[in-house]
């Protein structure tokens, strides 16, 4: 039995990429503060890996009212297993440029997540097992435009991390 630490754990949770594309729209009244909605996922399960072996595209849509969306420099992403609560792990969503409206922007984020190990009552994982041949999970996501407004937080549907 293989216990692996916290630490260990979050290394192994997420490796993402992003396709974003963004619209200058003539809608008006988006809020300043981005929103954001989940879209969906490409699988609804995944094979236990340590190193990759299996993933998913999970795609969320947003509008942000000023435009200021990504930055070259910040953590901006924030994606938290919801096995681990408070240990989120931080990508940076690419730079928009803003568009020229004053009424913002709206478009999708998609980011690639890789499979993960399935975590045991007894804190033990990344091995196969039989007594627990499944474990689930949901992403909790939430996104911080330039001024530092946060986003509203979303949830993706379950994912089953199956432990062969």
């Amino acid at each position: 039995m293989h216990k692996i630490t916290l630490s260990e754990r979050m290394k192994r949770l997420f490796y993402l990429f992003f396709v974003l594309s963004a619209a200058c729209t003539n809608k008006p009244g988006f809020p300043i503060e981005p929103k954001i909605e989940y879209l969906g996922m490409t699988k609804s399960s995944m094979i236990q890996s340590s190193v990759n072996g299996d993933s998913t595209l999970i795609r969320i849509s947003f509008t942000d009212g000023d435009g200021d969306l990504g930055d070259k420099d910040s953590l901006n992403l924030i994606v938290t297993d919801s096995r681990i609560p408070g240990f989120p792990e931080k990508f940076k969503i690419p730079f928009v440029p803003k568009e020229g409206s004053g009424n913002g922007i709206s478009g999708e984020i998609g980011f690639l997540v890789y499979s993960t190990c399935c975590i045991y009552p007894d804190g033990s994982a990344c091995f196969p097992s039989t007594q627990y041949p499944t474990d689930s999970l949901h992403y909790l996501i939430k996104i911080k435009d330039r001024a530092g407004h946060w986003s509203n937080e979303i949830r993706t549907n379950d994912l089953v991390i199956l432990c062969q």
